[in-house]
C-alpha cells in the first residue's frame, strides 16, 4: 500500500504545539506518510526562529517558508498574506500531499487554505466553530471550514456551529484540544528545575501573562496593554511575573516594546519570546495565576487547576471552564480580578475542551479513509430552523 502523505502546516509556536501530537501520530503511523510546513514566526529571528524547536524535537522540516516582512501594521501583515499565498501554492505543488492538515486561525494559515483549495487538495480544519469577538481571527476561522473537507472540533458548542455553517455533521467530529494531549503525555520541569532554566527567581506569589493585540478595536491594544501593566505594577516585588511575547499580529511590536521596558525597570519580572512547550506548560503547573487574552488561559490552563484572568473580548465567546475570571481590559479591574484568583479554589474545575485522546482520534479518522479525493466536492449542509 503507498503512503498517503499528510502535510501539516505550522506558523507560530502556539499551533505546533497543539499539533505536535497530531505529527508524533502521523509519523507512527505505517500507512501515512508526515509532511512538515514550517512558516510565520517559526522562521523569524525576531520571534525566536522556533522552526529549530521542531527539529529538536525530531521531526524532519520538508519546506521552510520566510514570509513575514518587518512591519505589523494592516498593510504589512496583508503583504505577508499575498506572500504566503504565492510560497504556500508552490510548496503544495512540490510536495504533492494528498491531504492537508490546518490547524486554528492565524493569516498564515487561511493563505495555506486558499493555495489548497485551488489546488485541488483536500484540507482537514482542526479547532474550526469556536468564536472569539475581539479579533478578525474569528471571520478567518470560519472561512476555514468553508474552506476545508473535515472538521475536527474542540466542543460540543463548536461543533453545532460548524454544521450550521453548512457542513454534513458525517465530516465533522467532536474530539476535545490537542493541547490537552501534550499535557497528558509530557514529564513537567520541578518549580526548581523552571527556575533554573528561566533564570528567575519565582517569589512567593507567580503569575504567567500573555497578551495579543485586539484586531478588531483601532488603536486599542497600545492602550489595553497599558493598563496591564499598571495592574501589574500594583501587585508589587513579592508577585513574580512572567511575560511570554505576543504573536506578530498588527500593533504586536508596540507591546512588545512596552514588555522590554517594563521587563528592564522591575527585577520581579522576566519576559520571553517563546518558552517552548516544555517550560510552558511547567510554567503554567507552577504559577499561581494566568493572565492576558490568549486562548491558552481556556484550553490548557484549566487542567492544571489554575485560574485565568481573562482579559477584555478578544476570547469572547468560547466555552470557558469555572476557573475562568473575565474582566474589562482596565487597570483596577485586572488587579482586582488577580487578586480574586490568587484566592480562587479551582480544586473542582473541570477542563471542557477533553480528555487528552484528540490526537490519536484525528489521526484514526485520517488513516480510516481510503480516498481523499471523494472529499472535494461537498454540498451545503441545510440546517432547519424555526423562525
Amino acid at each position: 500500500m503507498v503512503k498517503r502523505k499528510i502535510c501539516i502546516v505550522t506558523s507560530t509556536r502556539s499551533d505546533y504545539g497543539l499539533n505536535y501530537w497530531i505529527m508524533k501520530r502521523i509519523k507512527e503511523n505505517a500507512n501515512l506518510e508526515l509532511q512538515i510546513i514550517a512558516s510565520g514566526m517559526h522562521m523569524s529571528t525576531e520571534f525566536g526562529l522556533t522552526y529549530k524547536e521542531i527539529e529538536r524535537d525530531g521531526f524532519t522540516l520538508n519546506k521552510k517558508i520566510e514570509i513575514l516582512l518587518s512591519s505589523d501594521t494592516s498593510v504589512g501583515i496583508t503583504k505577508s498574506l499575498g506572500l504566503a499565498l504565492i510560497s504556500f501554492s508552490e510548496a503544495f505543488q512540490d510536495l504533492k500531499p494528498d491531504l492537508i492538515v490546518l490547524l486554528g486561525d492565524r493569516f498564515e494559515i487561511m493563505a495555506a487554505a486558499q493555495a489548497a483549495m485551488i489546488a485541488n487538495i483536500p484540507i482537514a480544519h482542526v479547532a474550526g466553530g469556536d468564536t472569539t469577538i475581539g479579533a478578525y481571527d474569528e471571520a478567518i476561522r470560519h472561512s476555514l471550514t468553508k474552506m476545508s473537507h473535515l472538521h475536527f472540533v474542540t466542543n460540543e458548542s463548536a461543533y453545532k456551529r460548524v454544521i450550521q455553517l453548512g457542513e454534513n455533521p458525517q465530516r465533522v467530529y467532536n474530539v476535545g484540544s490537542t493541547g490537552i494531549d501534550y499535557i497528558k503525555n509530557v514529564s513537567l520541569l520541578t518549580k526548581e528545575q523552571l527556575g533554573n532554566q528561566l533564570d528567575f527567581k519565582l517569589r512567593p506569589k507567580n503569575i504567567v501573562v500573555t497578551f495579543h493585540p485586539v484586531t478588531l478595536e483601532e488603536n486599542s491594544s497600545e492602550k489595553q496593554f497599558k493598563e496591564l501593566l499598571s495592574a501589574l505594577q500594583k501587585l508589587g516585588s513579592n508577585v513574580g511575573i512572567i511575560i511570554t511575547k505576543p504573536n506578530a499580529d498588527n500593533d504586536g511590536r508596540i507591546i512588545i516594546k512596552l514588555i522590554d521596558e517594563f521587563t528592564k525597570a522591575h527585577e520581579n519580572v522576566v519576559s520571553f519570546t517563546s518558552l517552548g512547550q516544555i517550560r510552558y506548560l511547567s510554567t503554567l503547573a507552577h504559577v499561581d495565576c494566568v493572565v492576558g487574552n490568549s486562548s491558552s488561559g481556556l484550553y490548557e490552563a484549566p487542567s492544571f487547576k489554575k485560574p485565568t484572568v481573562n482579559i477584555g473580548d478578544r476570547q469572547g465567546g468560547r466555552l470557558m471552564a469555572t476557573s475562568i475570571i473575565n474582566c474589562q481590559p482596565i487597570s483596577d479591574d485586572i488587579y482586582q480580578s488577580i487578586e480574586k484568583a490568587f484566592s480562587l479554589d479551582c480544586s473542582e474545575s473541570v477542563n471542557p475542551y477533553g480528555d487528552g485522546n484528540s490526537s490519536e482520534r484525528i489521526v484514526r479518522v485520517i488513516a480510516d479513509i481510503q480516498d481523499y479525493k471523494v472529499l472535494i466536492k461537498k454540498s451545503f449542509y441545510e440546517v432547519e430552523f424555526n423562525v
